[in-house]
């Protein structure tokens, strides 16, 4: 009698067996069986653990695991009590390692993750298809898969670990027909095979090409179909909030900043967990005024109510507080006084191009905050807990063991040079501020014998030289002559061999990313955001080259730049 062909097995609904044409294929029963795979050997799994049967229903080998999984091209991924392997199908290990988890083959290659838990991929008999390691690795399909740098970027690659287009996303699916799904800073699209986005705009979600058409979701949650020039052609669902509704929101924004600003100054999220009754009278608010204001903080995301009627901060509401090590409570009233009433004269910054901040105040922000200590405090504390934030991962990205001496010009209280410091225990370290800043700052006691605070000027002669300039969010703050000045006092201060780090956002062309930020900086400083070749025009400028752009995990950039020229003097 012939056997029954496995192709034709079905799993049963209660997943205890197979079916062949509606009936049992065989008389055992396991806690769960899956799919045959070829050669004809499905994985099953019963009391004495996990294992391949024949289709006769009997097992493929002796060996038992704790998981075991289909066959692809001749190899199943198996899970033993000392890690993952892959196995031939008489059960015999294809190679004699193990590994914290693996995949399955594809095209080849298979991704593996390592016990450190970094990924690669391996070749058919077992050894790595090339040296790189990974924070992640996919299957490979049609000659290429996606995988994940430490910073969370992601590309393509070959099977031999080259970089099909060493262009770098948020995130990316495999080629299908020829195009990708990517996601950047704007949302999702599709690229070619080159890396290069189809069309320009971007959405929350976009599904693969089927037949030239690919079903998208808009950011206003609408539904459509496109095709290959990004063009609609079919609405599938309208937008949850019309463009009425929408911008709306964005008209009256300064609700936000000022119910944010008020809770701070009223000091409700440091009185919580509280009902609301609680807040009234521990904050000396009107009758009920507590209620609102918590329903207002609640609707922002920043509070919610138990069932108990009792408010708590959310884990976004828990930086209004001071106890929060990355307290934004100081950036709140900062945003709130001063700068929401310069951002009141903006259409003047954009008609004279100068700063709307010097013209209701009478100087330039810098100037007004030295002779106030107490906005000065705040305003320096709320710049220290963005740079515990957004320089965290700088000592990660930048290898700057080599240096011997870091200079950081206008490193306000220091949370970036720390950092470095910490990371690199040979570096010494000195940060360069305005007097009123240096004279109050005092490095960590297990720092202060690499690291010192020194007053100076950004355009007057620096008080150190070192082999490593870091300005950070320091050139957004002026306008290109006075950066170039800045940039030339810099050129004068570094060795010839040194390397200059500008830490900033930098534009693209084809995006408007930036742009409110940019207005931002003309209203309060008359400064301005660039894009990466009119930074390198000013260090041209200023006898710099510069190097490399290299993209953070936060909105700013890496720029690097070595010295050509002699200096030339500044003016």
């Amino acid at each position: 009698m012939t056997a029954p062909d496995w192709r034709e097995y079905a799993i049963a609904p209660d997943a205890s067996h197979h079916l062949h044409r509606g009936r049992p294929a065989y008389r055992p029963r396991f806690n769960e069986v899956l799919k045959f795979h070829p050669p004809g050997l499905a994985p099953v799994s019963d009391p004495s653990g996990a294992y391949h049967i024949t289709p006769d229903g009997l097992p493929a080998y002796p060996s038992r695991y704790l998981r075991a999984f289909g066959f692809y091209q001749g190899r199943a991924a198996v899970h033993s009590p000392n890690g993952w392997l892959h196995i031939l199908p008489d059960g015999s290990p294809l190679y004699q390692e193990t590994y914290d988890w693996c995949g399955n083959f594809q095209d080849g290659r298979c991704a593996v993750r390592q016990r450190n838990g970094a990924y690669r991929h391996i070749t058919p008999d077992g050894p790595p298809a090339y040296p790189q390691l990974y924070r992640y690795a996919g299957d490979f399909r049609d000659g290429c898969a996606v995988i994940q740098r430490d910073d969370g970027k992601h590309t393509h690659i070959d099977p031999s670990g080259n970089p099909i287009h060493n262009l770098w996303f948020d995130d990316l699916d495999v080629f299908h027909k020829g195009y990708a799904r990517a996601c950047d800073a704007h949302g999702w699209h599709h690229v070619n095979m080159r890396g290069q986005p189809l069309y320009a705009g971007r959405f929350k979600a976009v599904e693969p090409f089927y037949n030239g058409q690919s079903r998208v979701e808009e950011f206003d949650g609408g539904l459509s179909v496109i095709d290959e020039s990004g063009a609609t052609l079919l609405t599938l669902r309208p937008p949850r909030r019309s463009p009425l509704e929408s911008l709306s929101g964005d008209l009256v924004g300064f609700w936000r900043t000022q119910t944010i600003r008020a809770a701070v100054e009223l000091g409700v999220l440091e009185i919580l967990p509280a009902p609301a009754e609680k807040v009234e009278a521990a904050a000396n608010l009107a009758p009920s005024l507590g209620a609102r204001l918590l329903r207002a903080l609640a609707e922002l995301g920043l509070v919610r109510r138990d069932d108990a009627g009792i408010y708590h901060p959310t884990s976004r509401g828990a930086h209004l507080t001071r106890a929060h090590p990355l307290s934004l409570s100081d950036a709140a009233l900062m945003w709130g006084q001063e700068p929401y009433a310069a951002w009141s004269s903006l259409t003047s910054s954009i008609q004279t191009g100068e700063s709307a901040f010097q013209k209701i105040y009478g100087q330039k922000l810098f100037d007004w905050i030295q002779s106030r200590p107490a906005d000065l405090e705040t305003f320096q504390t709320a710049l220290s807990t963005y740079a515990k934030h957004d320089y965290r991962t700088l000592p990660e990205t930048i290898d700057f063991s080599p240096h011997h001496t870091i200079l950081d010009a206008g490193g306000g209280q220091g949370e970036l040079m720390f950092a470095l410091l910490r990371a690199c225990p040979n570096l010494q370290g000195i940060i360069m501020e305005r007097p009123e800043v240096a004279a109050n700052s005092i490095p960590p006691s297990g720092l202060a014998a690499r690291c010192r605070f020194a007053a100076g000027d950004l355009f007057t002669p620096w008080p150190a030289r070192a082999d490593a300039i870091i300005l950070a969010r320091v050139l957004h703050d002026w306008p290109d002559p006075d950066a170039l000045q800045i940039l030339k006092q810099a050129r004068a201060a570094i060795t010839e061999n040194g390397t200059l780090y500008l830490i900033e956002l930098t534009l693209d062309e084809t995006a408007p990313t930036g742009g409110l930020l940019d207005l931002h900086v003309l209203v309060m400083t008359q400064g301005a955001e660039r894009t990466p070749q009119q930074f390198a025009n000013l260090l041209k400028a200023a006898n710099f080259q510069m190097r490399q752009v290299i993209p953070t995990n936060s909105i700013s950039s890496i720029i690097t730049a070595t010295p050509t020229n002699p200096p030339t003097p500044p003016n």
